[in-house]
């Protein structure tokens, strides 16, 4: 698949109809990766398939550097039963648009905020909707087009975990955070929508 077919795939909607992995390493990951793509390391890759098991159906997007490394990964999935798998065009052979924050499954995005107490977890849809519907236990609304005036409410010493309906109005929460200087940022790929996240209502 060409840089340009991944791009394509990876905005609106479309990007919910697949899964794209960065098989590079974490500090590779995190020093620049493409938007609402995981990580999963190539390294110990066949240790960690049960984090990506019910997507066996699903279209998976593969990527790396050059190509290499993510085609040995395309061939470890094939070889687990992954029925459609996708190696790409690395990040030093396409201009993408690189992001720092990390992107997350929402299982792992709940690990997370369990096991970190002094996570500042963020419901970025509209107040009306995250009231109704109900939020994840702890978490805060902030609206997505309400970021800059509620900073206070985002200390940049404390990781920031965001989530909506898909992770796509996150994903743009992250990027503007990002650009104010935030590093610690965490953005679930799967909304409420998407996971069974356990919500309540206040």
């Amino acid at each position: 698949m060409s840089g340009e077919e991944l791009v394509k795939h990876n905005s609106g909607k479309d990007k919910d109809n697949v899964l794209i992995i960065d098989v590079r390493s974490p500090e590779e990951y995190k020093a620049g990766h493409i938007q609402h793509a995981i990580n999963i390391n190539i390294d110990g890759f066949e240790n960690r398939l049960s984090e990506i098991e019910d997507k066996k159906n699903f279209p998976v997007i593969l990527y790396c550097s050059s190509g290499n490394k993510s085609g040995q990964v395309a061939e470890i999935l094939v070889n687990n039963g992954f029925k459609d798998v996708t190696n790409t065009t690395g990040v030093k052979k396409f201009e993408y648009d690189l992001v720092k924050y990390d992107d997350v499954r929402g299982a792992n995005f709940q690990k997370l905020i369990d096991e970190d107490k002094d996570v500042v977890v963020v419901d970025v849809r509209e107040a009306k909707q995250a009231s109704e519907e109900g939020m994840i236990k702890g978490a805060i609304n902030v609206p997505f087009n309400e970021v800059e005036k509620n900073l206070n409410k985002l200390p940049k010493d404390k990781t920031s975990a965001q989530y909506c309906n898909t992770g796509t109005k996150s994903a743009e929460v992250q990027k503007q955070l990002e650009g104010l200087g935030y590093e610690n940022v965490v953005n679930s790929i799967e909304g409420v929508k998407e996971h069974s996240f356990s919500v309540v209502k206040k």
